[in-house]
């Protein structure tokens, strides 16, 4: 091991202490004060004191050199600080040493020869908050790229930044017109959908002989649902060192999220994880520790919960199943929404074709089970199916069994773009995360129903103009149309047009018109702000859904054209609205 002192401790005891140090075997944890602790074993050690842990030796590197460390903030960037070190728990297998402070308890389990430690943490007395992170900042010549499930190569260099110029928080354009910025280093921290093979499992930062990582094959401490993206790395562009968070409640892509948590909430355990820098191995160490979760070795911490599992079947009114939906298990009659829910645990899943679901590993108490269309086959559901109440006991299945969710039930006219929550399908949607790419959409377009095609619609409108939907019904006779409904033989020219956005970021302004009638709008001081669009976000931000009434005798029949008009009042470069759908249906 390389543990490697200041020249400034010269005491001869702490000397001695620190040869015998070197030559231990194991996971070891000692004091050289009151406030300084070495902890590790014989692959790696690290200093830590009443803040920071510096002095990272790894195969004979100090991988922390001149940058800040390893530590544990909230709030923007206010530091925990340690009151005290100890030994927590030791056995035959690994050291747990705990590192104490007024808000919480940050622990490290230490094997004999894993290179890394387990990490957790148990809450206090955190304050009500929306960021709450750990983090290693890293000697920027050892680590000069990232990885993460969506990105990987170089991280930009001080130099780049430091001649290009700055646009807005963290982001630069360089002189060839293009864009840096540290939000492209962001990702989903669960799978946002079934065909995404992976979650955000692991992610680091590495370079030709060394590897940081973290992972974590457990999602269920993590704030919000499918959707829930994280920043996960970047360069400091004051300093230079290497970033490596992880990110454990964050409100980077949100429009809200301050939560409180009980006292002995625990996050983790995940993995810290050191290596020569290669990806297949962080890649496969990730396989182990997923195979490997829940924990057997944390059963017995006073900090572990024990689990249960839940199981049911949902149906759509109409008879359908309700394939490919998003299953979210979260907060017990609550009114916040599921992305921005955080003081608790949450789990996640897809239902299977036949409508069936289930989740293993959940701890245990009571929930609320929602689900949502995830697109095709059921996504014209614009409805959203709601149980509370949900017990999950230890070592026993929850089975729901049949589950009946009611659809909105009414007859569509027209559709652009599936219900998922997400931009996929449009222009640009879905888009490898760049900023600026909302400036390629244009200010004006006519979207014509039966001739264009859904990717001819853009993921976001921002600028001042005009999105006008044309179509017709032709099946409908006379200069106002009508519909005769299934449900009770009434007959009726009401529609009701729905509009879900995947984000919203503000400073944008649109009112809707239809056949010249404005009949509602979206406005900036109506909707919370999320960052996502401006933040390199192409996929999905703060998820919205609003309902405007079309009134009976507006709509025109026989072939004589209609329209739906989305004009922008107020715009705001690379803000505005991200879309997802656009459903008109007959009342």
């Amino acid at each position: 091991m390389y543990f490697r002192p200041s020249s400034v401790l010269a005491l001869a005891a702490t000397f001695l202490g620190i040869i015998r140090l070197a030559s231990a075997a194991g996971p070891f944890f000692t004091s050289i004060t009151a406030t300084q602790h070495v902890l590790g074993n014989d692959i790696w050690n690290i200093t830590v004191g009443t803040r920071y842990g510096t002095r990272l030796y790894y195969k004979g590197r100090d991988l922390v050199g001149k940058a800040a460390g390893h530590y544990v903030s909230h709030s923007g960037g206010t530091s925990l600080d340690w009151t005290s070190g100890r030994i927590f728990a030791q056995n035959e297998q690994f050291l747990d040493v705990v590192f104490e402070g007024t808000l919480g308890d940050f622990h490290w389990v230490i094997y004999p020869d894993l290179a890394g430690a387990y990490q957790y943490f148990v809450n206090k007395a955190l304050p009500t908050l929306g960021e709450f992170r750990t983090l290693f900042r890293l000697d920027n010549t050892t680590f000069v790229n990232g990885k993460t499930a969506v990105k990987e190569g170089p991280l930009p260099t001080l130099a780049e930044i430091a001649t290009a110029t700055n646009v807005q928080d963290e982001t630069w354009q360089l002189a060839s017109g293009a864009y840096i910025t540290k939000y492209d280093w962001s990702s989903f921290l669960r799978s946002p959908s079934p065909s995404r093979s992976s979650p955000e499992t692991f992610h680091g930062v590495y370079g030709p002989d060394f590897g940081s990582w973290i992972i974590t094959p457990g999602k269920d401490e993590f704030n919000g649902n499918q959707l829930k993206q994280e920043l996960l790395l970047h360069r400091e562009s004051k300093t230079g060192d290497v970033v490596l968070l992880n990110m454990l409640h964050g409100t980077h892509f949100m429009a809200s999220s301050n939560d409180q948590f009980a006292i002995g909430k625990t996050w983790g355990p995940w993995l810290w994880y050191l290596n020569d820098g290669s990806i297949p191995d962080a890649s496969a160490r990730a396989s182990i520790e997923i195979s490997s979760w829940p924990y057997k070795w944390f059963t017995t911490s006073p900090n572990y919960q024990p689990r249960g599992s839940l199981s049911g079947k949902l149906k759509l009114s109409d008879g359908r199943p309700a394939s490919n939906a998003a299953i979210f298990l979260g907060d017990n009659n609550s009114n916040i929404s599921t992305l921005d829910q955080g003081a608790n645990n949450y789990y996640t899943t897809f239902t299977s074709p036949s409508g069936s679901f289930n989740i293993p590993h959940i701890r245990v108490g009571k929930y609320a089970l929602s689900a949502w269309s995830n697109g095709s086959p059921i996504g014209d559901v614009s409805t959203v199916f709601l149980q509370n109440d949900i017990s999950i006991s230890q070592d026993t299945n929850t089975a729901l069994g049949n589950l009946e969710w009611k659809t909105q039930e009414r007859k569509c006219i027209f559709q652009i773009g599936e219900m998922d929550r997400k931009t996929l399908g449009f222009m640009y949607g879905g888009a490898e995360r760049q900023h600026g790419l909302s400036d390629k959409c244009p200010s004006n377009m006519t979207f014509t129903i039966g001739k264009s095609r859904t990717e001819e619609w853009c993921y976001a409108q921002s600028s001042v103009g005009s999105w006008t939907i044309n179509f017709s019904l032709p099946g409908h006779v006379g200069g106002n149309s009508s519909f005769v409904n299934s449900r009770n033989g009434t007959s009726t020219g009401a529609a009701v047009l729905s509009v879900s956005l995947a984000g919203y970021s503000s400073g944008v302004d649109s009112e809707i018109l239809v056949n010249g009638v404005k009949v509602g709008g979206m406005l900036s001081k109506d909707i919370p702000n999320d960052p996502a669009l401006y933040r390199s976000g192409t996929t999905a931000g703060e998820w919205h859904f609003f309902e405007f009434a079309v009134p009976g005798g507006l709509l025109r029949g026989g072939g004589v054209g209609n329209e739906v008009v989305f004009r922008v009042t107020k715009g705001s470069r690379w803000h505005g609205f991200m879309w997802d759908s656009v459903i008109l249906e007959w009342a």
